[in-house]
């Protein structure tokens, strides 16, 4: 092998990245998890990362996921957390702008105001932009945990401090009833629509969800892009609904090996969406958690699913279009994405 020559798997591992689907309590590595645990007198079940993160499902995960909001109180928490998710991401798969889910109601329930939580993650990734030359946005998610009321108060505080960075309004977790249920926020949705908010939410990803959860994502919410969405292929309606308004999905695969027990091959939903023609893009969802990284999610998840050098260069390119970032930066992103293809095209193996 001509020594230039690199493998598919790393072609994929190196390519340049978007995510945009990414919780940002998850970006942090199991040790500053354990560590800030220890920091503020959090007990977790287990201080071991081969064992802290063994799930059953996708509720068994859900429980652990609000651990990680119990230990990030302080501003230097915040901000280390940040900017440590952007070197890591970089390092580990090539990130150049990503987009973070932040749940503020989570750390509502711990006395911090909606300022504490935003600012110092926007300092800590401002200076990772400056450092490593990664663009960001910030979706706030809607807790579906809590009630339709407190979602409506949610957007409320958006508004009244806003920020540039945030530029979205999503939802996330499961109801009470373990169920999706989107349209239950209808009119926060209305409200973060009617101010300029762009529009996501998760749909589409447990074993109880519907097709009609997609589509009334879409229809009823207005969504611009939806997170998941993998029970779109159930109803070919529905997935010429998605294909007639363009949108976009950033699916997670190797959060679907654990939460729904899927096995990554050419016969998973995520390939059938990807055949269909919709626009998928790839992100970690929770890498911490489901011991992943963006890298992985290409190098392993993409050549699980069969998916050829064209096609991984325009999932890649599906994260720009997809993003909520300003055309001036999705043409910057564009550029810069062109120019990494010509030099990894040109060291791939024939």
């Amino acid at each position: 092998m001509d020594a230039r020559m690199i493998s598919y798997p790393d072609y994929l591992q190196l390519l340049p990245k978007t995510e945009l689907h990414c919780h940002f309590v998850s970006t942090m590595d199991a040790a500053l998890f354990v560590e800030l645990a220890e920091k503020h007198g959090v007990e977790l079940p287990s201080s071991d990362p081969a064992t802290l993160f063994d799930f059953d499902d996708l509720v068994d995960f859900l429980v652990a996921f609000r651990y990680a909001h119990d230990v990030i109180r302080d501003p230097d928490d915040f901000e280390r957390v940040a900017y440590d998710g952007v070197r890591s991401a970089v390092a580990d798969g090539n990130l150049r702008y990503r987009e973070y889910y932040v749940n503020p109601q989570y750390f509502a329930e711990r006395g911090l105001s909606y300022p504490q939580v935003i600012d110092p993650i926007i300092a800590g990734l401002e200076r990772a932009e400056r450092d490593f030359g990664v663009g960001f946005r910030i979706v706030v998610a809607i807790n579906r945990r809590d009630s339709a009321e407190s979602a409506i108060e949610l957007v409320g505080q958006i508004l009244a401090h806003p920020r540039p960075q945030v530029v979205g309004l999503g939802q996330d977790d499961l109801t009470p009833e373990s169920t999706e249920d989107p349209t239950r926020f209808a009119e926060a949705y209305r409200l973060a629509g009617g101010h300029g908010l762009k529009l996501t939410a998760h749909v589409g990803e447990t074993d109880a969800a519907t097709p009609a959860n997609v589509r009334d994502a879409i229809e009823v919410l207005g969504c611009d892009r939806l997170d998941h969405g993998y029970r779109i292929v159930d109803d070919p309606a529905v997935v010429a609904l998605a294909l007639e308004r363009g949108i976009g999905f950033a699916v997670t695969p190797v959060s679907t090996t654990i939460c729904s027990g899927w096995t990554l091959d050419p016969a998973h939903r995520i390939r059938r969406m990807i055949d269909a023609g919709l626009p998928v893009a790839v992100s970690t969802d929770d890498a911490m958690f489901f011991r992943t990284d963006l890298g992985r999610e290409y190098r392993e998840g993409l050549f699980a699913l069969g998916i050829d050098a064209e096609t991984a260069k325009q999932i890649s390119l599906n994260g720009i279009d997809a993003a909520f970032c300003d055309e001036e930066q999705k043409r910057m992103l564009r550029a810069d994405f062109a120019a990494h293809f010509l030099a990894l095209d040109a060291l791939l193996e024939p």
